[in-house]
């Protein structure tokens, strides 16, 4: 019976980053996948798919030109699912062939096959065409997702009412969609098909979406969203679903009935931990199916197996989750771990995306933290103007007593990207004064920055209770374009 140093179920995310980091510390690992290929939901479902589909049809539509060509600008004029499609798998292939040469290059044994437990210390494995193996394990990283919740009453076929798995393999594309769960999954599947000029609507039971977003960012969003034509149906519960003719009617328990010829259901996901027998092993899940951890080891009720990844719940994110996965194996061989990050950026990948680090306005009132907000709407830049970027804007909240940046918050172009300097100032404990007194490339949508620091700067300055700081050699203004600092001015700054 072989016997390995790691064994890591799953290969998305955290998995890969697990198996990896056990394989650089020169230990014997084995990735079990139960797919036919590498990657699991992140590559062939989640991250990856929906990011594409949403890069693809924000090209061809021509949705980022429209800005400055109007509203009826359209990069190409007829739209195919088959043009979303070949992109994807293209992509797809790409990101199975770069894990493949990664964990040929490292040595990392693998097998596609359904893993469960027989002992704390031992899994059979059973391949596609039901041969089983044994293998022992020293240690053991639990990192098998999640998967979309399918609900008995929703009459899921595949064709005209998906879940959102099967949503990245439609045929065709519909004149209407209708969207059932304003979660992040719902919201960017919703503002995608809107950005090809399908009338969409969004159904929650909840009153408000988002909820853990700063709630300015979000006031911002869902005004963009109603007046790109997105019908909003919050608080709102679904009564029932069925095939009218061609058409798909959802009926809501207020009486009212949306008709459309596709539905996406994507309210809630549920554990793969399904055929594992976790209770062999010793290892405890929660009522929802999650497996608690440690949250500095990640290691289980079973301290030689860790969990990471969606499995453990919040935030689940493939950024948070390939980091867990490296901090479970390197506690799992004893190396030193770095300390872990203060905040970590969170993003949401609708058109606009939306992008937040640190705390929102509501935890920091909550707190009773003294601040003040600067910001800096996104078409106060030139490089806004050149893109023809008429939306969106970024937030900074700096706490008074120390000037420190407790919090950044974008909604708009590249919200996802820009997100990073405010996670940097933040987790190096930077204040107002990096943003007033240092030069950003001009012109980028990074500038916001500088505009929205200098946005701070005056209404902290205009509070009696602001710590002194030195002046700047003119008064300073959030609509301040570069030029205002250029030429003579600049020699008056004090060395």
């Amino acid at each position: 019976m072989t016997t390995y140093d790691l064994v890591v179920i799953g290969s998305g995310p955290a998995g890969r980053r697990a198996a990896v980091q056990a394989a650089k510390f020169g230990k014997k690992v084995l990735v079990v996948e139960r797919g036919r290929r590498l990657g699991g939901v992140s590559v062939h479902t989640g991250t990856i798919p929906s990011k594409t589909l949403r890069e693809t049809v924000l090209n061809l539509s021509g949705w980022r030109e429209r800005g400055f060509y109007g509203q009826s600008h359209r990069a190409k004029e007829e739209i195919s699912a088959s043009d979303l499609m070949s992109r994807l798998h293209k992509v797809l292939d790409y990101e199975v062939e770069v894990l493949q040469h990664q964990f040929l290059r490292n040595g990392i044994h693998r097998i596609c096959a359904a893993a469960h437990f027989l002992s704390p210390n031992k899994l059979a494995l059973t391949t596609e065409n039901g041969e089983t193996t044994e293998i022992l394990f020293a240690r053991a990283v639990i990192a098998v997702g999640t998967k979309p919740s399918r609900p008995d009453n929703v009459p899921f076929d595949g064709k005209q009412i998906l879940d959102s798995d099967e949503i990245i393999d439609i045929k065709y594309l519909p004149r209407a969609l209708t969207v059932i769960g304003a979660g992040v999954i719902g919201v960017e599947y919703a503002t995608i098909f809107s950005a090809l000029d399908i009338r969409v609507t969004l159904i929650d039971q909840r009153t408000t979406f988002l909820d853990f977003v700063d709630r300015e960012i979000i006031g911002d969003f869902s005004h963009q969203l109603r007046d790109r034509g997105i019908t909003l149906r919050l608080g709102c519960e679904v009564k029932d679903i069925r095939k009218k003719g061609a058409n798909v009617e959802v009926t809501l328990t207020d009486g009212r009935q949306i008709l459309s010829d596709m539905v996406l259901h994507a309210a809630g996901r549920t554990t793969n931990i399904a055929g594992l027998d976790l209770d062999r092993a010793g290892i405890t899940v929660d009522e929802r199916g999650r497996i608690p951890v440690n949250p500095q080891t990640l290691q289980t009720s079973q301290p030689n197996i860790y969990a990471a990844g969606d499995i453990i719940g919040f935030p689940s994110l493939a950024s948070t989750s390939m980091e867990q996965g490296r901090i479970a194996a390197c506690h799992a061989f004893n190396m030193a771990l770095p300390p872990v990050p203060e905040c970590f950026p969170y993003g949401v990948y609708t058109v606009p995306e939306i992008s937040y680090v640190g705390l929102t306005e509501e935890q920091v009132q909550t707190a009773g933290i003294a601040y003040e907000c600067g910001v800096c709407r996104l078409r106060e830049t030139s490089r806004g103007h050149i893109m023809g970027v008429n939306s969106g804007f970024l937030k900074l909240i700096f706490a008074l007593k120390t000037k420190r940046l407790l919090g950044a918050h974008i909604v708009g172009e590249g919200a996802t990207e820009l997100i990073h300097i405010g996670q940097a100032v933040i987790n190096l404990g930077g204040t107002v004064d990096y943003f007033v007194n240092n030069t950003f490339n001009y012109p980028t949508l990074a500038e916001a920055y500088k505009i929205a620091g200098l946005d701070a700067w005056n209404r902290m300055n205009a509070n009696a209770e602001f710590i002194h700081m030195t002046p700047l050699p003119h008064e300073p203004h959030a609509t301040d374009t570069p030029e205002d600092d250029e030429g003579p001015e600049l020699e008056k700054i004090p060395a």
